[in-house]
């Protein structure tokens, strides 16, 4: 009897570290989302954006470029925040796992379009966060 509640309990505090864990990464994913706003957003035409996103500098720096790439920063920025909303103000596992399948679906649609490493560098954590979500989340 002793050994089933230890186990019981054993399974409980498991269960709550993995939930902990898939905030952590969801927080991350979020983070992430913010600084692609912020690389977009407020130093579109920088070099550190046009390595991250493997432009040219020059094609940045033209109006109308700088103009889409604030304007899919702020589309960014939103998607952190809607995530950051359904983990801790809604607690919604269906609304989190949708936000992280739109993620990883645009990934996996700029990995086909732009490049292919793209799947990784911005679907990576979110795929990481959509399997623990999947398990740990209530």
């Amino acid at each position: 009897m002793m050994n089933r509640t230890y186990d019981s309990h054993h399974q409980h505090h498991q269960g709550e570290v993995m939930t902990i864990l898939t905030d952590i990464i969801i927080v991350l994913v979020a983070i992430e989302f913010g600084y692609i706003f912020y690389l977009e957003t407020a130093v579109p035409d920088s070099e550190r954006t046009a390595g991250v996103f493997g432009m040219d500098i020059n094609e940045l720096r033209r109006p109308a470029m700088k103009n889409a790439m604030k304007n899919q920063g702020v589309y960014n920025l939103g998607i952190g925040i809607l995530l950051l909303l359904a983990v801790f103000a809604f607690r919604s596992k269906a609304m989190v796992i949708s936000l992280l399948a739109y993620i990883i679906f645009v990934a996996l649609y700029g990995s086909f379009t732009v490049n292919k490493s793209i799947i990784l560098k911005q679907g990576g954590l979110a795929i990481i966060a959509l399997i623990l979500s999947i398990f740990f989340l209530h």
